[in-house]
This record gives structure tokens, C-alpha cells and sequence, in this order.
């Protein structure tokens, strides 16, 4: 069969055919009378070979020595190939990231394309200064994708980089509010406490009902965060995990500081004040957390708090005992 035949049949252009003779890949078996090449059936089936070993994306020198090569281990190739595939995908998908969130951005002008561009790459950056230039260039003219936004709140590890992010994602609004919560499944702990603190910075009734739903997260971390935001926010469903709180000493400072502005109104402050002294009732508290209990007592307002007070002064632990009378005589000072 000629080459003009071979090419129809085969789908392989006839310059191609020669360049594959001239690489010793497939040279004709035989010659016409007029010189031209005249392929076998064996010729066009070593064609149909290196075209299936082309589409796994094998260069022609790797075809080759599949073919030739009795050495050859096709394994190795492949896992070659495999690694080789999966790098250009993760490229290929960190370019149609970089795509879309420039789309969301919607640039005016190709200015504002380049200002978006070196943003992002800035927010990458080795150097916590260049990122954190970035998160606070944000609220610029042309704002960095709030999607690019999240990815580097929940992925840094500089705490001034992670403030100014979160700076910026408070300023961005409700619209990071659903990337942040699927940190908030992070497997990673560092991940989650990452998303829960951005989230408390971020105003607003769609935060704070986040918020509220974080509060029944299965680590500690994350719920104490929601709690101490929440009551920043004068909500009430966190009192119970900031009495938790106090009891395992997770941030107790914080959490009776907490407490203690949600105790502004009478009603608040004693049902806070009736949870504090239910916990040290029930003897079931650790020694060493009765004493933080009874402190956070102290700026609990009402007279539930000031009777609770004035037992633990009795109290056979002498460590809660002179707690209750320091604090009971702070009161009075007042």
C-alpha cells in the first residue's frame, strides 16, 4: 500500500509517515519500481501501535522503545505517565481557578486583569509582608475574589497576615460566609479554628446564625470561638458553651468575660448566675475548676449570684472559700 493510501486509511498525515521513517519508527517494507514506499500489513499495524501509544500521551522516542526495547517495562512508563498527567491537571486546575475568580472580580479593563493577577500572586507570596500588603489592598478599587480570600484565611499560619485577612473578609461581607463554613468540616483542626475566627469577624444576622450552628461543632476549639463571638453579640444560646468553658478552662477569662456582658440585663444575669452555681453543685467538676466557677461569679450582677457568693464563702475548699470573700468584698466596695 502506498503512503497516500497508508494516510487515508490511517488518519496519519503522509508527512507524519515520513517523519516516523526518518526516526526508524516504521519504515516501509518494500519499494514500488518508481522508488516510492509501499507499506505491509504488519507496516499499517506498527502505525495503528504508535498512534495508541501517542493518545496515552507518549512522546515518539518513548514509542520507540515500547516497541523495540525488550527490556521495556510498561509499568514504569505508566506510572510515569500517571505522574506526569496528574501534575498537568493540578496546572491546568490552578489556571482555571486563577480564571474564574479574575471573572468574578469583573475587571473593567485589562489594568484591572494585571492589578487582580498580582494581588493573587502576592497572596502566595514566600514573604508574609508581600501577603499581607495583598489582604489589605483588598478594599482597593479593584478587590481581591473573596474566594481567593478564604483559601489564604483558612490556609496561613502568620498571625498578622491572618488578621488582615480576616480584616478583609469582614469588609467583603455575607459573601464568603458558605466558603468559610465548609472550613469549618476541615479535617484539619487548624483549618477549622481558622474559619470560625474569620467568620466572628464578620458582621451581620447570616454570621451570627452561622455562629449559633457552630455552636454544636464536635471541637471544643471551634465551639468556644462561636461562643465567645456570640456573646460579644449579646446572643444568650452561648452561655452554655461558655460555661463549659470555664469548667474545663478553655479560654475561662474570655468566656467569663463573655458571661458577664450577657449578664447586663436582671433576667440574664441570674439564669447565668443559676448555671454557674448548678455546676459547682453537682460535685461532678473537677477540684481545680470549682475555683474559676466562683470567680466567674464575680461580675455576674443580682442577688442569685450574691447568695451563691455568700455560701462559697463557707466553702469547705479554702481556695473557693477566699475567692467568695475577696470577690463578695469587691461587691460590696462598689
Amino acid at each position: 500500500m502506498l503512503i497516500g493510501d497508508v494516510a487515508r486509511r490511517s488518519g496519519v498525515s503522509a508527512r507524519m509517515l515520513r517523519h516516523y521513517d526518518s526516526l526508524g519508527l516504521v519504515r516501509p517494507t518494500g519499494r514500488t519500481g518508481a522508488g516510492y514506499r509501499e507499506y505491509s500489513d504488519e507496516d499499517i499495524r506498527r502505525i495503528f501501535h504508535i498512534e495508541s501509544l501517542r493518545s496515552l500521551g507518549l512522546s515518539l522516542r518513548e514509542v520507540g522503545r515500547a516497541l523495540d526495547d525488550p527490556d521495556f517495562t510498561p509499568s514504569e512508563l505508566v506510572d510515569g505517565l500517571i505522574r506526569r498527567t496528574r501534575e498537568r491537571i493540578a496546572a491546568e486546575t490552578d489556571l482555571l481557578t486563577r480564571l474564574r475568580r479574575i471573572g468574578a472580580a469583573e475587571p473593567a479593563g485589562w489594568e484591572d486583569v494585571l492589578q487582580i493577577v498580582a494581588l493573587l500572586r502576592d497572596l502566595g507570596a514566600k514573604s508574609a509582608g508581600e501577603r499581607q500588603r495583598a489582604a489589605l489592598s483588598s478594599a482597593g478599587e479593584v478587590p481581591v475574589p473573596v474566594e481567593a480570600l478564604v483559601e489564604a484565611a483558612l490556609s496561613e499560619t502568620d498571625p498578622n497576615v491572618a488578621g488582615a485577612l480576616r480584616w478583609a473578609l469582614a469588609r467583603s461581607g455575607d459573601d464568603g460566609l458558605a466558603l468559610l463554613a465548609e472550613g469549618l468540616g476541615s479535617p484539619a483542626a487548624e483549618v477549622r479554628e481558622r474559619a470560625v475566627r474569620s467568620i466572628a469577624e464578620i458582621p451581620g444576622g447570616k454570621a451570627t446564625a452561622l455562629l449559633r450552628e457552630t455552636l454544636t461543632n464536635p471541637d471544643i476549639v471551634v465551639r468556644g470561638y462561636a461562643a465567645l463571638a456570640l456573646g460579644a453579640r449579646g446572643v444568650a444560646d452561648a452561655v452554655p458553651t461558655l460555661v463549659d468553658m470555664v469548667v474545663e478552662g478553655t479560654n475561662d477569662a474570655d468566656a467569663a468575660d463573655a458571661l458577664s456582658a450577657l449578664a447586663s440585663r436582671p433576667a440574664s444575669a441570674d439564669r447565668i448566675a443559676t448555671m454557674l452555681v448548678d455546676r459547682l453543685a453537682r460535685g461532678a467538676v473537677e477540684p481545680s475548676a470549682r475555683p474559676r466557677l466562683t470567680q466567674a461569679l464575680a461580675d455576674i450582677p443580682g442577688a442569685v449570684a450574691s447568695r451563691a457568693l455568700a455560701d462559697l464563702s463557707h466553702d469547705d475548699d479554702r481556695v473557693v472559700a477566699l475567692t467568695a470573700t475577696y470577690v463578695l468584698g469587691m461587691r460590696d466596695a462598689r
